[in-house]
């Protein structure tokens, strides 16, 4: 296996006047599961053609372990199929003739591998994937999760250095896919690949990565553990993106009245607990952007606990959950009410939990706390 590194990539179109990625510096570790995540557009996959050696970037280095692949200005560039990597993508891309183990064995052939070997390889991949019983079925003859298994068992049976995988779920359905999730993670454990895996999906970031890099615009906005990019964002973007339902945000004054720091805006007024209030000290009369998480809100129980006094516009049932949407003048707030036998009136009235606010500077939306 094999860990990447990226010094200083960038990549531009149109003759240099639109740049994909901006100088990006980034390190996936050996056997890592690493998830590029952010909006489309923001270069998640730019960045992962470059590992594969499908793009050439104006300028930087790419290494795979200790081996330079790329290096324009060194006239260093490793063809594609000599970089031991294997890709997956949205479209299986299955040879529509061939059976199961026949696609599967392909491209073991081409490389000249003993029958052997690859009889080997293909049967344990094919045990691990749960696809032994479909061996000899040819593609029309599999559902769209059946494909995308001997999809992903073709590449992984070449033992590859690094398993690149570009929204392999998108095809599937939601039950499908967080099926699919699973299976994946747990392989990818049990082999100790170097994976990377882009995505637009949040939910697939959260739940899979051990490490994700979260791009817009060609730049790393955040990266780190899901848990690291959830609870502390470095910024608005990091915060807004993360997160299902998205986090409410509210633009308040900072105010300071007997000794204690509150914000203050039309929907809501709170105190804040002493470490936010030593990072507020020095916006005593400005303004702030203060996000409070969904989960992170509950029902006061008088008005007078309250920070956000509002009226319910919808209710939508989760199983476990009601996802609450009220309106506070101009703005819907939303919050997660966990306790189902909670009697909801049409007014409400909110807190948060204090522990738990994210602060933001009002104009570049960088994090203060």
């Amino acid at each position: 296996m094999a860990s990447i590194t990226f010094n200083n990539v960038s990549v531009s179109y149109d003759r240099g006047k639109t740049k994909t990625l901006k100088d990006l510096s980034l390190e996936v570790k050996d056997g890592e599961f690493c998830v590029f995540l952010g909006p489309s557009g923001c270069g998640k996959s730019t960045a992962m053609h470059c590992i594969a050696g499908l793009l050439k970037p104006d300028s930087g280095e790419v290494y795979i372990g200790d081996q330079l692949v790329t290096a324009m200005e060194k006239k260093v560039f490793v063809q594609p199929q000599q970089r031991n990597i294997a890709m997956v993508f949205q479209e299986y891309a299955l040879y529509p003739n061939m059976t199961v183990r026949k696609n599967m064995s392909f491209g073991l052939q081409t490389l000249k591998v003993d029958k052997a070997e690859i009889e080997k390889r293909v049967n344990y991949m094919a045990k691990m994937l749960s696809i032994e019983h479909l061996m000899e079925r040819k593609p029309a003859e599999l559902s769209g999760g059946q494909r995308q298994r001997v999809a992903l068992g073709r590449a992984l049976v070449r033992d590859p250095n690094v398993f690149l995988l570009d929204e392999p779920l998108g095809n599937l359905d939601a039950k499908l896919r967080e099926q699919v999730r699973y299976e994946l993670k747990k392989i990818q454990s049990e082999l100790g690949v170097t994976t990377v895996y882009v995505t637009h999906d949040q939910t697939e970031a959260m739940t899979m990565a051990d490490h994700i890099i979260l791009m817009r615009d060609g730049m790393i906005m955040q990266e780190g553990t899901p848990s690291d990019l959830y609870d502390c964002p470095n910024n608005v973007f990091v915060a807004s993106f993360l997160g299902t339902p998205q986090i409410n945000l509210f633009d308040c004054r900072v105010v300071q009245k007997d000794g204690r720091i509150f914000l203050e805006s039309p929907e809501i007024t709170t105190v804040v607990e002493d470490k936010d209030a030593a990072a507020l000290k020095d916006y005593t009369g400005k303004e702030v952007t203060l996000g409070i998480r969904p989960s992170d809100l509950s029902i006061a129980e008088n008005e007078s606990d309250a920070a956000i006094k509002a009226a319910i516009d919808s209710m939508e049932l989760l199983g476990d959950a009601y996802l609450v949407y009220v309106r506070t003048g101009n703005k819907v707030v939303i919050f997660k009410n966990t306790d189902l036998n909670t009697k909801l009136n049409s007014h409400i009235f909110l807190k948060p939990d204090l522990s738990k606010l994210h602060l933001f500077e009002k104009e570049k939306g960088d994090r203060i706390n």
